[in-house]
């Protein structure tokens, strides 16, 4: 369903963010993202002696490189356009991020090691896609996985109650996962 037909608007900002998750003949997944910041007019910036509309003012690039436990073996930061000479220099910062693993507790984590002036705010924002297209790289891998292991249902578990559609009380879980359905509550407006 489209957005609704806006006011009279003009576009002053645009953020673009891109990630793709790619398997490595090393048995191992690379997930990377980037993130381009414009602006439609010029502004005034010291350090670049000012930013012309259309030029990035924000150019950066994260790439994590995972097993199939989702855990963290390698980092690459990139910072090609800034607004300020230093920001490049917190690059390193983020190799801080080798041994962990993507799941509960991650995003807090990140901030106990990238907090503040330990990182870089895009750097870190552009961490949240990237963990969920790392979960959806290895979706299929994982569910194969679990499979041979005969723990199929761990897939199931870890769905369920996730968002509005997948709810144990609604229809999609009775359709394709009856054995956890649960009888549907009555919901105020539906």
């Amino acid at each position: 369903m489209p957005l609704p037909t806006p006011a009279p608007r003009r576009p002053l900002h645009h953020r673009t963010i891109d990630c793709v998750g790619y398997e490595r003949d090393d048995g191992l997944w690379d997930i990377e993202g980037h993130l381009v910041d414009t602006k439609t007019y010029d502004i005034a910036n010291h350090d670049r002696n000012g930013i012309a509309a259309g030029e990035p003012l924000h150019g950066m690039g994260l790439r994590l490189t995972i097993d199939l436990d989702l855990r963290i073996h390698a980092v690459a930061a990139a910072t090609d356009h800034a607004p300020f000479h230093q920001c490049p220099e917190v690059a390193d910062h983020f190799q801080r991020l080798v041994g962990l693993t993507i799941g509960p507790g991650f995003r807090g984590k990140v901030r106990e090691r990238l907090g503040g002036a330990e990182g870089c705010t895009h750097l870190v924002e552009l961490l949240g896609p990237l963990s969920t297209v790392a979960f959806q790289t290895l979706l299929k891998a994982r569910t194969t996985r679990r499979k041979d292991e005969g723990k199929a249902d761990e897939d199931v578990f870890s769905l369920l109650n996730s968002c509005h559609a997948l709810r144990m009380d609604g229809p999609v879980v009775a359709r394709e996962w009856p054995d956890y359905a649960v009888p549907a509550k009555n919901r105020a407006g539906g």
